[in-house]
């Protein structure tokens, strides 16, 4: 089942009652100069290994979504994607949107909420 709602910033979308994001996966060749990047924004990765596999760095987002960043094999890395996280208010960002880059090029859009 699914229901029309209109955004503040745009058009009107159909929002799905029955799917949820659980998982996005990036795969970089700058896997530590990702990681700066993500962290800088405030996402709290970890660091992880499971058995003999890749390095990787995780967060659980609210609302349950993880975001993982992979290590890429070359040529291999995940392309053009565009993201977008609501974060605190804090002393690099103060209220509003931000529209950045991450160190692949990915365009990472940041509104900061201000809060009480």
């Amino acid at each position: 089942m699914a229901s029309r709602h209109r955004t503040p910033r745009g058009p009107e979308v159909v929002l799905s009652t029955g799917a949820s994001s659980a998982l996005l996966v990036i795969y970089t060749e700058r896997l530590d100069a990702c990681h700066d990047f993500y962290c800088g924004l405030g996402l709290e990765l970890v660091r992880e290994q499971h058995g003999s596999g890749p390095v990787h760095y995780a967060v659980e987002l609210a609302g349950g979504m993880v975001l993982e960043l992979y290590p890429a094999r070359p040529g291999h890395a995940t392309g053009r994607l565009r993201l977008g996280f609501t974060v605190p208010a804090s002393d690099r960002f103060r209220g509003g949107e931000h529209r950045l880059s991450d160190p692949d090029g990915r365009v990472v859009v940041v509104e900061v909420i201000e809060g009480p």
